[in-house]
């Protein structure tokens, strides 16, 4: 089926200008950037948010759930989902969701991808990730879940999720590897984004040393550090061969 890939391209770019646009501009004219600064603004907004949640739990998930797949298959960051999901949902249900939105959000971007830009993703991306095939022929499964827990090597995440393109990497693998593979990564920051919570909940006043002492907040930025050092040794002395 013979498509125009470039308005194709430029209906997507133009509907995630337009999401990031119409976002930016609903939180500046509805919030003073100073206010973003004050400790007594994002406390009580933060009960406002955790009411609005308990009040309407079911079609907050939902939402949420629909919009993380969406902000993903738009190229969109997955960070500020992680800490959001936390900070609202805590750390358990919280992964949960997260996980499972943007594994299907970055299927669904693989998938789409791979049937309109596979030809344009080859030409941009084959020489930056051509000696990574030795490894997709041995264990593409393996090896993708690897690269995720990894965090992709610094590669921005909407590029990791559509590279194995160049690999044909069948749809059923991507998708447990994305799943099983991003999971220590987006707990350790959804798990930063409860403990923030949790500390704004419990304090009436924000201190370096109250974050710095609280289990909520170390906890997660001593399993980042963890991550960090795994991955640096599996590179070395694995992906490095």
């Amino acid at each position: 089926m013979n498509i125009n890939s470039s308005k194709i391209k430029l209906i997507i770019g133009v509907s995630y200008l337009v999401l990031i646009l119409s976002g930016i501009y609903f939180l500046f004219s509805a919030i003073d950037l100073k206010d973003l600064m004050s400790y007594e603004f994002i406390k009580s907004n933060k009960d406002l948010i955790m009411k609005y949640k308990n009040d309407n739990f079911l079609f907050l998930t939902i939402s949420f759930f629909i919009f993380s797949i969406i902000w993903i298959l738009l190229l969109g960051f997955a960070m500020p989902l992680l800490i959001f999901a936390g900070f609202v949902f805590g750390k358990w249900w919280g992964i949960l969701l997260i996980i499972t939105s943007t594994t299907i959000g970055a299927t669904l971007l693989y998938i789409l991808a791979g049937y309109f830009f596979r030809e344009a993703i080859n030409e941009k991306l084959a020489p930056k990730f051509y000696k990574l095939k030795k490894f997709f022929e041995k264990n593409d499964t393996l090896y993708f879940m690897t690269y995720r827990f990894l965090g992709g090597g610094g590669i921005p995440y909407a590029v990791q999720n559509i590279f194995p393109i160049l690999f044909d990497m069948k749809i059923k693998n991507y998708f447990i590897a994305t799943f099983l593979g991003s999971i220590p990564s987006m707990f350790v920051t959804v798990a930063l984004g409860s403990g923030v919570s949790k500390i704004i909940g419990q304090n009436t006043e924000l201190s370096f040393y109250v974050i710095l002492s609280s289990p909520d907040i170390y906890i997660p930025i001593l399993g980042f550090f963890v991550i960090l050092l795994i991955s640096f040794f599996i590179k070395k002395f694995y992906f490095n061969k």
